[in-house]
């Protein structure tokens, strides 16, 4: 039983830490698809809510946009609020506050990852203060036929 707590823990770790790391590799290629054609607008913020922060802008052809998945990098925005927005111009749903970036993301994104880690060792090195967790090599087992 301990055994299967141990290897669960750093499973939930190492999944944590490849679901951090695609977090930051698409925060990064979504930057990089607004930075290779930057359309800028003004926008208002619709609505601030726990998993999106909408908001609307017009883009040059007169076309008003509400992106439905919300604007990148939302921290301290407020309902009623204009801001000044990045967009990419052949996907406008894409947006971003203006002067924000993916880098933003790296911190919280490490810091869950190694908390996630730290948790994980702590009960690895507490079920082994206990005993062995007896985990064999594969090629130790025995074959059942």
């Amino acid at each position: 039983m301990r055994r299967a707590v141990a290897i669960a823990a750093l499973a939930v770790a190492g999944v944590l830490t490849l679901l951090g790391l695609l977090l930051v590799i698409g925060a990064f290629t979504e930057d990089r698809a607004i930075e290779s054609n930057t359309g800028r607008a003004d926008a208002e913020v619709l609505s601030v809510g726990f998993n999106r922060t909408l908001v609307r802008f017009q883009t040059p052809d007169g076309a008003d946009h509400t992106p439905g998945v919300g604007v990148l990098y939302p921290e301290l925005l407020e309902e009623g609020q204009v801001v000044r927005v990045e967009y990419d111009q052949r996907n406008p749903d894409l947006v971003r506050v203006a002067g924000r970036g993916a880098t933003l993301t790296v911190l919280p994104v490490s810091t869950t990852v190694l908390i996630g880690w730290v948790v994980a060792g702590g009960l690895v090195y507490w079920l082994r203060r206990q005993g062995p967790l007896r985990i064999r090599p594969l090629w130790q087992r025995p074959i059942r036929v």
